[in-house]
């Protein structure tokens, strides 16, 4: 793959220019079964920039896969806009289709052919020149085992192996559902390091998952939704810097110094191991309040949160799942 992608120019909040791949704004999907209605996406607004790998975080069952899909043109909206490249879609959908590579299901392929004869079958079908086979297999990392049959390759490999099929016709946006799923921690390794390589190289990549941890190591920006509403979304910094921020706090007496901190209107908890978290941007307030009851600290240490604490945060006492949503 070469060059930068070229999205178009979408006026943003507050009249400021941004660039943006996809946007979506009140998007819902309702379906009906025997048990009545049920809404799988819940007035969405989704706001993708380009560059950089986006992460569309949520739990099983909160919408994710569902908005993919009507993105993509694979299930009808009930209602609500959207938008890829500045094109509504799914009316423009065949305006830039082109543009755009997904995995979304389970890929088909031969599992009696190598898996560069595989991607040479579809380069030719649709029309893409050989040399696009040696650059995808490349990106991915799968030079050296590419003459090997397919039915041989690991998850993780035929994972991606799926992710050089659309990488042929050199995609600007990229959408990748769940790409980790049922992988071990060393597919889990290759598929995060192709993706990093791609945001790197210019690729905007909408990365769908609900291992939040895993994902935090390679999106830049983040959208995180539950029950098919948008929580919270912006960049990753912003994200784990928002809220209130917290210091790791070790003593002797964890008992007596919890009473003295929340005497002094600095609220804490105690974790597994004894040691308290508590809620302050101010080491110097929780040092007063704990030196006045000679109670004193063997460590104080500033807090980040991850986006697992930012996630469970905004969630909280909420029922995410939607039974029959994706």
């Amino acid at each position: 793959m070469t060059g930068r992608p070229v999205v178009e120019r979408a006026v943003g909040t507050g009249g400021r220019v941004s660039e943006l791949v996809i946007e979506t704004h009140g998007l819902r999907k309702e379906f009906r079964d025997r048990r009545g209605l049920h809404v799988a996406v819940h007035g969405l607004d989704l706001a993708v920039p380009a560059g950089g790998v986006h992460g569309f975080l949520g739990p099983n069952g909160s919408g994710k896969t569902t908005t993919i899909r009507m993105l993509l043109g694979l299930a009808r909206a009930t209602r609500g806009r959207m938008r890829l490249f500045d094109h509504e879609v799914p009316q423009h959908l065949p305006d830039v289709v082109d543009r755009v590579g997904a995995v979304v299901e389970s890929p088909k392929f031969s599992p009696n052919l190598t898996g560069r004869r595989n991607l040479l079958l579809l380069s030719r079908s649709i029309g893409v020149p050989d040399t696009q086979v040696d650059a995808a297999l490349e990106t991915v990392g799968l030079v050296g085992r590419d003459a090997d049959r397919y039915r041989a390759y690991s998850l993780g490999m035929k994972q991606r192996l799926a992710i050089a099929a659309t990488l042929l016709k050199q995609p600007q946006l990229l959408i990748l559902d769940e790409p980790t799923n049922g992988l071990d921690p060393a597919g889990i390794r290759e598929i995060r390091e192709t993706i990093r390589d791609l945001g790197e190289q210019g690729v905007t990549v909408l990365l769908s998952s609900h291992i939040l941890a895993e994902v935090q190591q390679v999106c830049t920006s983040a959208t995180i939704i539950g029950r098919g509403r948008m929580l919270a979304s912006g960049h990753v910094d912003e994200l784990l810097d928002a809220g209130t921020p917290s210091h790791r706090v070790a003593v002797d007496d964890p008992a007596r110094a919890g009473a003295l901190l929340a005497a002094a209107g600095l609220p804490a908890t105690t974790d597994d191991d004894g040691r308290l978290r508590v809620e302050s941007d101010d080491p110097a307030a929780i040092t007063r309040a704990l030196a006045a009851g000679e109670v004193w600290l063997t460590e104080l240490t500033p807090l980040r949160r991850d986006l697992e604490s930012v996630f469970l945060e905004l969630t909280a006492g909420e029922a995410l799942g939607e039974e029959g949503a994706r």
